[in-house]
């Protein structure tokens, strides 16, 4: 279908890619595996011919007996959407916020004349059904915002097969999401490659994912292919030291040693949060939803509790409850023995800190490092004065040179700038830390650093952990008791392993069935 030969980008002066040679079969899945950084996008971004301003290609790329590189801009704006879809990573930024769903399918068939206005819309709503969104559940007339991440993703997928392409590639489809939406991207992924016959290139960092989905697996580093062949031979042999390197990163669990159960120090007892229904009509509204439906459980000192469910299960506004940041209708939620809510003096606020999802969207881009990560010191009533001391001692807890502490936060890798994150967070020398989603966007190898970093943190201070994640594999490597949440409700919770072991409830055993997995009798023989 497509046939790299010798593929090289330069950017200015920097060489991005370095003689680059794949080949993606028909009707087949290859997959691209690699950290950040090492040139699986920016291959992408090569083959539609959107290199970034600056960028140079050389080599060859045939499409047929068309090289992508030399034809002509009007050629390749005939052959993108035609011949070659493509599915960004983050579909919220793909889509047009101020077009409804329904356009923005059509837009793809009538720009490229495939169809009038109105079969571009008949047909936009046949592609959007096609991919799990039928339009009397889901009108043509909603826009992203209205959707979840699951959906918007969907909506992006029929964009990229408007046209039935040849090949389709996958630029990271599913990193963001929760495990049982990535099963039905996945599934959904997999069943357009054999019904429509439409070749696949499959962007990911996730070895799992590559293992249940490809044909064919190439796997770089720093714009090198340095290992590629059939999956199943691949995995069971890795030859090059990096890709046994991933392998071992994929399921890697850090070292440590469950402290002894303290006091307790957060009790939640039946709590709920509910939010006003939908309305309807002019006056009238739908019954109120419970986001939060009568939660209750316990944190000891020095423990660690993972939180898991769906996207949408009420995970988020049930920390937000914790946090104090949101009152609650019913129940009652205390910290270090006093009531938790939005009014609780800032010196208890200071006893719980949070590491959210995306570092950089919650740091100020225009503070330099110092100030970032001093800035919960307004929390205490007693603030250091030896502030630049106190920053450089945390900054060395995390594994940062302190001398980053004059910089700014844009001149980070995303694995540091989560350490600087957890780095802020233990500023005020917080008992309880809630990381929320924490490693859910790293690569395997920066994922598994973090994970190591959370499980020191916590033996060298005492620390306890609320760890809300999707990713199963994560919550079992560094948590001692699992409540797993479905709309609303804790449906079961007990120690880790016992959970993942023995499932009791039918939607745990549904979210375990979801995760992907490189199968057992490949891992043997890579072991032995």
């Amino acid at each position: 279908m497509i046939r790299c030969e010798k593929l090289s980008v330069t950017i200015g002066d920097d060489a991005i890619l370095h003689e680059v040679s794949v080949d993606i079969a028909p009707g087949k899945v290859t997959g691209l595996v690699g950290e950040s950084g090492s040139g699986k996008s920016m291959t992408a971004l090569a083959i539609m011919g959107l290199l970034p301003r600056g960028g140079t290609a050389t080599g060859r790329v045939m499409l047929g007996d068309e090289d992508l590189l030399t034809i002509p801009e009007k050629r390749l704006c005939d052959i993108r959407g035609n011949r070659i879809g493509m599915i960004f990573q983050e579909p919220m930024t793909a889509l047009n916020p101020v077009k409804t769903i329904g356009d923005q399918v059509a837009e793809t068939l009538f720009v490229h004349g495939k169809a009038t206005r109105a079969d571009a819309r008949r047909i936009a709503a046949e592609k959007l059904e096609r991919v799990g969104l039928p339009p009397e559940r889901f009108p043509l007339s909603r826009f992203p915002h209205e959707l979840s991440g699951g959906q918007r993703q969907r909506v992006a997928i029929a964009m990229a097969i408007a046209l039935s392409p040849e090949l389709l590639i996958a630029d990271e489809p599913t990193t963001a999401l929760d495990v049982t939406t990535q099963a039905q991207i996945l599934d959904l992924l997999k069943r357009l490659v054999a019904e429509e016959g439409m070749s696949l290139l499959l962007i990911t960092h996730d070895l799992a994912v590559v293992a249940g989905m490809a044909d064919h697996v190439a796997v770089m580093k720093d714009g090198e292919i340095v290992e590629a062949g059939a999956t199943e031979p691949l995995f069971r042999r890795m030859e090059h030291p990096y890709t046994k390197r991933l392998f071992a990163a994929s399921s890697h669990a850090p070292e440590r040693t469950p402290l002894p159960g303290g006091e307790p120090i957060l009790t939640a007892r039946n709590v709920v949060r509910s939010y006003p229904g939908e309305r309807r009509g002019l006056f009238g509204r739908a019954d109120p939803v419970r986001a939060v439906d009568g939660v209750s459980f316990t944190l000891a000192r020095g423990e660690s509790l993972g939180l898991v469910g769906e996207s949408g299960c009420g995970k988020s506004t049930l920390t937000r409850a914790l946090l104090g940041l949101d009152a609650v209708q019913a129940g009652e939620i205390t910290a270090f023995g006093n009531r938790v809510s939005p009014d609780i003096p800032n010196a208890m606020r200071a006893g719980i800190q949070v590491v959210f999802q995306d570092p950089y969207g919650s740091f100020n881009p225009r503070w330099r490092v110092e100030r970032l990560v001093a800035e919960p010191f307004h929390l205490m009533a007693d603030p250091p004065t030896d502030r630049r001391a106190r920053v450089a001692e945390v900054l060395k807890d995390v594994g940062i040179d302190p001398a980053g502490m004059d910089r700014y936060i844009h001149e980070f890798s995303g694995g540091q700038r989560q350490r600087i994150a957890i780095a802020r967070a233990l500023i005020t020398k917080p008992d309880l830390i809630v990381l929320d989603e924490a490693v859910s966007a790293l690569d395997v190898s920066i994922r598994a650093q973090i994970l190591d970093l959370i499980a020191k943190l916590q033996a060298e201070h005492g620390l306890s952990y609320i760890f809300i994640s999707h990713d199963l594999s994560v919550v079992r490597a560094v948590t001692d008791r699992v409540m797993v949440m479905q709309a609303g409700r804790i449906v079961e919770t007990g120690e880790t392993q016992a959970v993942f072991d023995a499932p009791e409830h039918p939607y745990t055993r549904q979210l375990l069935a979801a995760t992907p997995t490189i199968p057992e009798d490949w891992q043997e023989t890579h072991d032995a």
